[in-house]
């Protein structure tokens, strides 16, 4: 953790706004664009409002064991899945755009589509750790270390994941 991120943790926990503030616009971004491929547009705002309410309240508790972002990546997975468990309704389509910046070889709305019609299918832990790996670009330990689960667990996992996302695309596409 840099020294400007363990200052501004410290600063936050005293209660300085500024330094509340910087840590919420440093992360906001990263937690936002999680909440929407997890639980869709709409209720993302919601959801990334929660998720940096229980940070503020936790964050006399965080101790540096973990990076400051995978301890909120943690957060804002719960709350996710805390949502769709409430809201108990199906994940909205992903915006294509989104998807055309993870894979730059999605341009089409239909292979866009395809794509989102795909990840809604998947269990909801096998679109988190699809989405903290191929999307946000977390380590295997660190996806562990969000959800809670064995380093080996999130790789069979995430093979699970893109083989049923594989079979799901090769059935729509007539393969």
């Amino acid at each position: 953790m840099t020294s400007r991120l363990r200052d501004l943790i410290e600063r936050a926990v005293k209660g300085e706004s500024p330094a509340q503030k910087a840590l919420y616009d440093e992360f906001v971004g990263k937690v936002h664009r999680l909440a929407v491929r997890m639980v869709g547009g709409s209720d993302a705002a919601d959801v990334t409002q929660q998720t940096f309410v229980k940070m503020f309240r936790g964050l006399g508790s965080f101790q540096g064991s973990a990076s400051f972002s995978t301890w909120l990546y943690r957060i804002a997975v719960n709350e996710c899945l805390q949502h769709r468990r409430r809201e108990r309704r199906p994940t909205q389509a992903l915006p294509a755009e989104l998807l055309d910046k993870s894979n730059g070889s999605l341009r089409s709305l239909e292979a866009a589509d395809l794509v989102q019609q795909a990840l809604s299918k998947l269990d909801e832990k096998l679109r988190a750790i699809f989405l903290l790996r191929e999307v946000e670009g977390l380590s295997y330990e660190q996806i562990a270390e969000v959800l809670g689960i064995p380093t080996g667990t999130v790789g069979s996992q995430l093979n699970r994941a893109r083989a049923e996302l594989r079979g799901y695309l090769q059935r729509q596409m007539g393969e």
